[in-house]
């Protein structure tokens, strides 16, 4: 039986498209939340309107799993670390699949990354272009599915697929983790532009110099190029930074309207674009539009003066 750790939207969401397949245990760490879930049938909390199906079992513990099926990790990035600790004795030497996307505030590290460093585990991470509603009501989402271990990976891509839920393979993990990372990064950024008033002119235009910045740091971080082209790069790009049930993107747009936004949702791009840029400088990486980024989070730049930055930046060959 798979384990999806984690209730908010999109791990709930991963539990309803998984329970076509057969039973899934759907696990959060605050027992009035399972009690309530129990009770109602929904996840009123993170993802209303969408009934639990009968398959999936809600649980409060993480001991006593199938040693043999995977678990799915669907937390917050910067949480990450906390809980696999938090959850060693019942994680280890067992397949994990991190489904959050981000760069880990204190290291620099991805998922995959921090998976390997503090557990005996075989690591994987599932991203692409998907909204959690989608997936619940089974609406056809594609994904990519990074392991590097390749056997593990065809084993994990056939008990992961359900009828609307197509995975791509690879063993690119670091590609897979960047694109799913630095494309929140460039959410922000066209959030903004759109909350500014600048037009879609200029979020095509930062779309693209932004999907050229997220090259430039994958490559140079042992990516492969066609990882960043496929669904975890240019295909979450696309709809993070073009659609309003994107955080990132609406976070963004309440930068560029000088507006509060709602503190109890997770913003992953924010902690991820000063991450990357920490990384990038100590790399010697140029990421304009992410420092840029960064300096709006820190109120040290306005949009408009962002944007006269950026296209006053020297003339040079596409």
């Amino acid at each position: 039986m798979i384990t999806v750790a984690g209730s908010g939207a999109f791990g709930t969401a991963l539990a309803i498209s998984l329970a076509s397949n057969g039973p899934v245990a759907l696990w959060s760490h605050d027992p009035e939340h399972v009690a309530r879930m129990r009770v109602e049938g929904i996840n009123e909390r993170r993802l209303p309107g969408v009934p639990l199906p009968e398959q999936i079992s809600l649980i409060d513990q993480l001991d006593h799993l199938p040693q043999n099926a995977p678990i799915l990790l669907a937390v917050p990035m910067q949480k990450l670390r906390q809980m696999v600790t938090d959850h060693a004795d019942g994680l280890r030497g067992r397949i994990l699949v991190a489904c959050c996307k981000g760069i880990e505030l204190a290291t620099g590290l991805g998922p995959v990354a921090i998976l390997s460093e503090v557990l005996d585990c075989t690591p994987a991470i599932l991203t692409g272009p998907s909204f959690a509603h989608d997936i619940a009501t089974g609406l056809p989402t594609a994904l990519t599915l990074a392991c590097a271990d390749e056997q593990a990976g065809v084993a994990l891509q056939k008990a992961l697929t359900t009828p609307n839920l197509r995975l791509y393979r690879t063993t690119d993990t670091i590609g897979a983790e960047l694109g799913g990372a630095l494309k929140n990064v460039m959410a922000i950024a066209c959030g903004a532009v759109i909350g500014a008033g600048l037009g879609d002119s200029a979020r095509a235009a930062l779309m693209t110099r932004g999907y050229a910045e997220m090259l430039r740091m994958a490559v140079a971080m042992g990516a492969q190029q066609t990882t960043l082209s496929g669904l975890s790069g240019f295909g979450d790009l696309v709809l993070t930074c073009t659609s309003t049930q994107s955080r990132n993107f609406r976070f963004g747009a309440s930068l560029g309207r000088n507006e509060l936004f709602d503190p109890t949702l997770t913003v992953e791009g924010a902690a991820t674009a000063r991450a990357v840029l920490t990384r990038a400088e100590q790399a010697g990486i140029d990421m304009p539009i992410t420092q840029s980024v960064v300096a709006l989070l820190d109120g040290d730049l306005q949009v408009s003066d962002a944007m006269t930055m950026l296209l006053s930046r020297p003339l040079k060959e596409e």
